[in-house]
């Protein structure tokens, strides 16, 4: 099932809706379950059983932390008992943990690589080995990557002490597979969003009327702009080797957007839909196109999934005795910069790694991962240079012209990562890259642009809709709060915005003839 399909809309979704605020508010957590697996059996079938197995290892693993947990507060409050007693009890408890915590994260990702991964590691042993291993027939549960990342979390957070281990099976399961953030995120922590679940939300009509404001917001991004560009976007990369430079060029820039408007207008949907029962799900998408550096362009670009990294991945391995010795010898050797760019480098480099395979089992993400790394490694080593020169230029790092040209620059790094990132192979993207410098023709009505099923008219709709997220973009960069300053309008000045924005999303909504309701772009993932 899919969040654009009618029977989502126009059946599932009211339905979910109306038992939600007609039951007790003690049963509508159970509403939100019951709905979240029929959605995940609707779209998954038997593959369900994978999610709750998932589900139920770290429930099991969050009680017998739990219980490790509780037997050492008895013993170390024993009459009697030393301080070494006591260290070699934490000791002794916290070893435990530990093992309970690597069994399920060898379990999960177990599964996770052996599902996604699979075959990417099969064929790279036939390589490596001249081996003729066939593929494995394997199918891909919906959200695994997403769902999977959310519950490792809740163990470590459960080892952590940052949450409880909760001792209802249905509260953990309903975490995993709530079906607003089951397809694409976002990936939420267990203290933030657990309670909001499971406390049931009184009927609010403003949040309602802003949630619904915001899937519609999304839908447009999705179905006018997203949808359409997917179009031009395909038929350009299946015939790479056919097309002109310029027409390379525009397919890039037109994936961008594409992909902003997808996964943006994914995100704003599924925060409607939380909105629609009272519940905030966490920012996942912040205007990433106005960032000033590529750190921050990943910053606001899959808020959670970089977050997620960064407190399981990177602070980790940055902060462990290992990284502690050798930032302390670098210190020691070659002064305080590189003490500090040494174990941020090495951490990264899994931070990157790991968020390229993320994306796919193909070597082309682990480059456009490693991509993204290298860029940022180059921006740290060389920040030194740059303020010595831009100090030398009397450029002011804070005037909006240097602001300005940082947001340009970003922003071709990142089309040149998208450029890797959409490429059907690594030898088709440099040879895009190289043949937009090389076969550039520059009159792209001249290398028939419209042979590649779209009318002119959709490149006008195209454009108007960049420039409308643009613009909606600076006002929301400068402060502003669209939703709240349309609810304050007069009420026929309000719903005439609403129905305006519904009659743009039925007219030049991406269908007709041909048309089929498409995947979100990062649900493959």
């Amino acid at each position: 099932m899919n969040f654009k399909e009618n029977i989502f809309l126009i059946a599932f979704l009211p339905i979910v809706l109306l038992l939600y605020y007609i039951l007790p508010k003690k049963a509508r957590w159970g509403v939100l379950l019951a709905s979240s697996l029929i959605f995940y059996i609707l779209s998954s079938g038997i593959f369900t059983f994978i999610m709750l197995g998932t589900s139920v290892t770290i429930y099991v693993a969050g009680l017998l932390m739990q219980k490790i947990n509780d037997n050492f507060k008895k013993q170390k409050s024993i009459e009697g008992i030393t301080k070494e007693e006591k260290k070699l009890l934490k000791k002794k408890a916290t070893n435990r943990k530990k093992l309970v915590v690597l069994a399920i994260v060898i379990i999960n990702f177990g599964l996770l690589l052996t599902l996604k991964y699979g075959n990417f590691f099969l064929g790279t042993i036939n390589i490596i080995f001249g081996m003729t291993i066939p593929p494995l027939s394997l199918i891909l549960p919906l959200g695994i990557s997403f769902y999977t990342l959310q519950a490792v979390s809740y163990v470590i957070d459960v080892y952590r002490g940052t949450c409880k281990a909760d001792k209802n099976f249905g509260r953990v399961l309903l975490f995993v597979c709530f079906f607003p953030q089951i397809i694409e995120g976002p990936i939420g922590r267990y203290d933030k969003l657990a309670g909001q679940l499971y406390e049931g939300h009184s009927f609010d009509y403003d949040k309602f009327m802003k949630g619904l404001q915001l899937m519609l917001w999304g839908l447009i991004k999705i179905m006018v702009i997203a949808d359409r560009a997917g179009i031009f976007v395909g038929n350009v990369f299946e015939k790479i080797y056919d097309a002109d430079g310029s027409i390379i060029l525009l397919g890039v820039l037109l994936y961008t957007i594409q992909l902003y408007a997808d996964f943006s207008g994914c995100m704003d949907l599924v925060k409607g839909i939380g909105q629609l029962f009272g519940i905030e799900m966490a920012d996942n998408f912040r205007r990433p196109f106005f960032s000033t550096s590529v750190n921050e362009f990943w910053r606001r670009w899959h808020i959670t999934l970089g977050a997620w990294l960064r407190d399981y991945i990177f602070y980790p391995i940055s902060l462990s005795k290992f990284f502690a010795n050798l930032s302390a010898k670098a210190k020691k050797n070659f002064g305080d910069f590189l003490a500090k760019f040494l174990p941020s480098a090495f951490a990264l480099f899994f931070v990157w790694f790991i968020n390229g395979l993320w994306h796919g089992a193909e070597v082309k993400y682990i480059v456009y991962g490693l991509y993204y790394y290298v860029v940022m490694m180059l921006g740290l080593l060389f920040e030194p240079l740059f303020v010595k020169i831009t100090n030398a230029l009397h450029i002011s790092r804070k005037s909006k012209p240097y602001f300005v040209f940082q947001v340009i620059r970003t922003f071709l790094l990142v089309n040149l990562g998208m450029l890797i990132f959409r490429a059907n192979t690594l030898f088709d993207a440099w040879y895009a890259l190289c043949a937009i410098f090389s076969k550039f023709n520059g009159d792209i009505f001249a290398t028939s642009i419209l042979s590649y099923k779209l009318h002119i008219y959709d490149f006008v709709v195209i454009a108007i809709g960049a420039v409308a997220l643009f613009i909606v973009g600076v006002l929301q960069e400068r402060g502003h709060h669209l939703r709240d300053e349309i609810a304050k309008k007069n009420i026929v000045i309000r719903w005439i915005i609403y129905f305006v924005a519904l009659f743009i999303l039925i007219i030049v909504g991406a269908y007709g003839e041909g048309y089929r309701v498409a995947d979100f772009l990062y649900a493959q993932f």
